[in-house]
C-alpha cells in the first residue's frame, strides 16, 4: 500500500517537534502512557451514559512489554480504541488530538479530565524509534486497523487483526549511537524509573511482566546450598492514587512525613504540612511542606526553587519556579491542576492567568500557615526561622522591597526587654503608648548589643530595643521604612526623639571645647557634641547621616575597589568625670587635649567593633596620658 503524506506540514515540522519541543528523550514514555490513560477515560465517560457498557475498572489497564531480541517496546491499553478514520485523522495530522475533540463534545467538559488535548505527544515516539506501529480496535466495531510510519516521509493504514478493544503502540528502537544508548528503554530499571517519575499517579494500573528470582524447589534446607531460578511475574509499576488527592481525614502525620522524606530526600520530618485545594475559576490541589532545616545548598547559587507541577497526576515540571515567590523559595511540594493552559507539549508551560492565580493563592496560603505556626507552635517556628529567617529578611530588602508586605509579619528579632525573639507585631503591641519609634541596635551578638552605651537612655525610658545581628537586618529595615505607621529608629541615630533641653544647653555652653576637639580629630568625625543618650559611659559614636556604622562595616566587607565611610559623630557624656578632665585640659593644655580626644575616639571605635586608624599612635597616646 502506498504511503500517505502527513496532512500538516513537512519533515521540518516533525524534526522540530522531535528535537526541540522535548528536553529529554524519556518524555516519550510519559506521553504515550498519558494517551493510553485518555483512551480508557473516554470509554469510562461513555459508560456513564450508555447502559449497554459495563465498566469494571479492574479490566482496564496499560501494559508495557519489551522485546530485547527485536528491540521493540510496546505500550498497550484497554481503552476505547480508534477506527480507521480516527487513525488517519488523529495520527495523520500533526498536532491533531482526538482527546480535544472528544472533550469539546461533552456537555459538561469541566467535569472530565482528559490529558492529551494537543496531539503532539504521540510524535515524541520518533525521538527513540525508527518505526512506530499502532494497532487499534475501536469499541463497537468489528475490524482493527494498523497505522505505521517510519517518520516524516508518511504513513500507511491497513486492516489488521486484534481480538480485544484498545490500542497497541509498538516502537522499533533506533540503533545505538556514540552518544545515545536506546537499549536503555528496554531496561526494566529504566522503565520503572520513568514511570515512577512521570506517571506514578496515572489512575489506571501500568502493568509489566518483571523478572524475579526464587530458590528452586528441593534445593533449600539445612546443609544445602540453594539454587535459584528466574521467573516472571505481572507487576503494577505505578501507585495510582496520589496522596494529595486523598481526603485529609484519611491521612495521618506519618503518611505526610513518609511521603515528604521519600519525595524530597530529607531525613527530618517537615516543620509543617500545607494540604490545600481550590475549586472555581481555577481548580487545583496542592501539597506543600516547610522544611525543618535549610538544605546544605539553600544559600548557594546552585539552589533551585519551585514546586513540582502535575496535570491530572502526570508530572509536567520537576520545579516550576513561577509558583513560588522568592521569599518562600524554601517551600517544597507540588501542585496538581487540570486547568493549566499548556502549549504544544506538557513540558512547556504558557504562563497564563491560571498559573498566576494558583501562585497568588499559594503565597497567601503559605503566609497564613506560617503565621499560624508562629502563634500555635512557637518552638517549631523559631527552629524553622533559624534556618530560613535570613531569606525572609532578605526578601524585605530584595528588588526594592517588592515582597516586603508579604513577609513583614513573619520576621523575628531578639528583644532586649523580653529576652527572646519577637515579631514586629508583638513589639508594637507591648510598647508604651508614648513611644514614637521602633528602636533597634546593631552588633555582632545580642550580648554585645545589650552592653552598648547608646542603649542606655532608651532602656531607661522603658522602651524595648530590637537586636540586629545579621548583616542584612538594617538594610531590610531601611527598605521597610515603618511598620504599622511606626518608623524605625537606631539607638545610634542623631535624633532619638526625646532629647532634653538641659543637654542641648550643655552642648551650647561647651561649644568651644567641642569645636576644638572636632578640629583636633580632623576628617575622622563630622561633629563632636554633648550626648543626650549616655548615662554611665563616657563616650560613644553615632551616625550623622543615612549610612550607619553597621552598614559601613557590611559594605566594606564586600569585595569592592571603593570603600564607604559613615558620617561619625563623637558624643561626650558631660555628666561623666572624663568631661571634667576635658574642660581642665582645654583650659591648661590644649596639645594634651588633642591626644585625649584621639584616645576617646579610638575607645568609641573599639566599642563599635571597628579598628582604630593608627593602633601604634593610639597605644602611645594612652601610655603618655597614663
Amino acid at each position: 500500500m502506498a504511503k500517505k503524506a502527513f496532512k500538516s506540514e513537512s519533515k521540518r515540522l516533525l524534526d522540530m517537534m522531535i528535537h526541540s519541543i522535548y528536553t529529554h528523550k524519556e518524555i516519550f514514555l510519559r506521553e504515550l502512557v498519558s494517551n493510553a490513560s485518555d483512551s480508557i477515560d473516554k470509554l469510562y465517560y461513555i459508560a456513564l451514559t450508555d447502559d449497554n457498557i459495563t465498566f469494571n475498572k479492574d479490566d482496564y489497564y496499560i501494559r508495557i512489554e519489551t522485546d530485547e531480541k527485536n528491540r521493540t517496546l510496546t505500550i498497550s491499553d484497554t481503552g476505547i480504541g480508534m477506527s480507521k478514520e480516527e487513525l488517519e485523522e488523529n495520527l495523520g495530522t500533526i498536532a491533531k488530538s482526538g482527546s480535544f475533540d472528544f472533550k469539546s463534545d461533552l456537555e459538561h467538559e469541566e467535569d472530565h479530565d482528559i490529558i492529551g488535548q494537543f496531539g503532539v505527544g504521540f510524535y515524541s515516539a520518533f525521538m527513540v524509534a525508527d518505526k512506530v506501529t499502532v494497532i487499534s480496535k475501536k469499541y463497537g466495531e468489528e475490524d482493527a486497523y494498523k497505522w505505521e510510519s517510519e517518520g516524516a516521509d508518511g504513513y500507511t493504514v491497513t486492516k489488521s487483526a486484534k481480538d480485544e478493544v484498545g490500542t497497541k503502540i509498538i516502537l522499533t528502537l533506533k540503533p545505538n549511537a556514540d552518544e545515545e544508548n536506546y537499549d536503555e528503554f528496554l531496561s526494566e530499571y529504566t522503565i520503572r524509573r520513568i514511570i515512577k517519575k512521570y506517571s506514578d499517579y496515572i489512575r489506571y494500573p501500568i502493568k509489566m511482566m518483571v523478572k524475579k528470582s526464587r530458590p528452586k524447589p528441593g534445593t533449600e534446607g539445612e546443609g544445602k546450598t540453594p539454587e535459584y531460578e528466574d521467573y516472571f511475574e505481572d507487576e503494577t509499576l505505578n501507585s495510582m492514587v496520589p496522596i494529595w488527592r486523598k481526603n485529609k481525614s484519611e491521612l495521618k502525620d506519618e503518611d505526610y512525613n513518609n511521603f515528604y522524606k521519600e519525595k524530597f530526600f530529607d531525613y527530618d520530618n517537615p516543620a509543617a504540612v500545607i494540604h490545600t485545594s481550590a475549586d472555581g475559576i481555577t481548580s487545583y490541589k496542592a501539597l506543600m511542606f516547610l522544611p525543618a532545616r535549610a538544605p546544605y545548598d539553600y544559600y548557594s547559587k546552585d539552589f533551585e526553587k519551585g514546586l513540582a507541577l502535575y496535570a491530572n497526576g502526570v508530572l509536567i515540571m520537576d520545579k516550576c519556579a513561577d509558583l513560588l515567590p522568592d521569599c518562600f523559595s524554601f517551600v517544597k511540594g507540588l501542585v496538581d491542576s487540570a486547568d493549566l493552559s499548556l502549549n504544544i507539549s506538557r513540558e512547556m508551560l504558557q504562563h497564563d492567568r491560571q498559573l498566576q492565580i494558583i501562585a497568588k493563592n499559594l503565597q497567601k496560603k503559605i503566609k497564613s500557615e506560617l503565621i499560624k505556626l508562629m502563634k500555635d507552635d512557637r518552638e517549631t517556628y523559631e527552629k524553622f526561622y533559624s534556618g530560613f529567617g535570613r531569606q525572609l529578611k532578605f526578601s524585605v530588602y530584595n528588588e526594592f522591597g517588592r515582597e516586603k508586605e508579604l513577609v513583614q509579619d513573619l520576621i523575628l528579632f531578639y528583644s532586649i526587654k523580653e529576652k527572646k525573639l519577637v515579631s514586629l507585631k508583638e513589639y508594637i503591641e507591648k510598647k508604651p503608648e508614648d513611644q514614637k519609634f521602633i528602636y533597634y541596635a546593631c552588633g555582632e551578638s545580642n550580648e554585645k548589643i545589650e552592653k552598648l552605651p547608646q542603649t542606655e537612655l532608651v532602656k531607661d525610658k522603658g522602651y524595648d530595643i530590637l537586636c540586629f545581628t545579621d548583616d542584612i537586618d538594617e538594610f531590610a529595615i531601611k527598605m521597610l521604612g515603618k511598620y504599622e505607621e511606626k518608623e524605625f529608629k537606631s539607638v545610634s541615630s542623631g535624633d532619638l526623639g526625646f532629647e532634653t533641653e538641659a543637654k542641648q544647653e550643655e552642648s551650647e555652653e561647651n561649644k568651644e571645647i567641642f569645636l576644638f576637639m572636632k578640629d583636633a580629630l580632623g576628617d575622622k568625625v563630622k561633629d563632636v557634641k554633648a550626648s543626650t543618650r549616655l548615662k554611665s559611659h563616657p563616650v560613644c559614636i553615632t551616625s550623622g547621616g543615612e549610612l550607619s556604622i553597621e552598614m559601613e562595616k557590611v559594605l566594606n566587607s564586600m569585595p569592592a575597589d571603593q570603600k564607604v565611610k559613615a558620617e561619625r559623630v563623637l558624643e561626650i557624656n558631660v555628666d561623666h568625670p572624663v568631661f571634667e578632665k576635658i574642660k581642665e585640659l582645654f583650659a591648661s593644655d590644649k596639645e594634651k587635649l588633642k591626644k585625649y580626644a584621639d584616645v576617646l575616639y579610638g575607645s568609641a571605635l573599639l566599642i563599635e567593633g571597628l579598628t582604630v586608624d593608627d593602633p601604634i599612635e593610639f597605644s602611645n597616646n594612652i601610655c603618655e596620658l597614663i
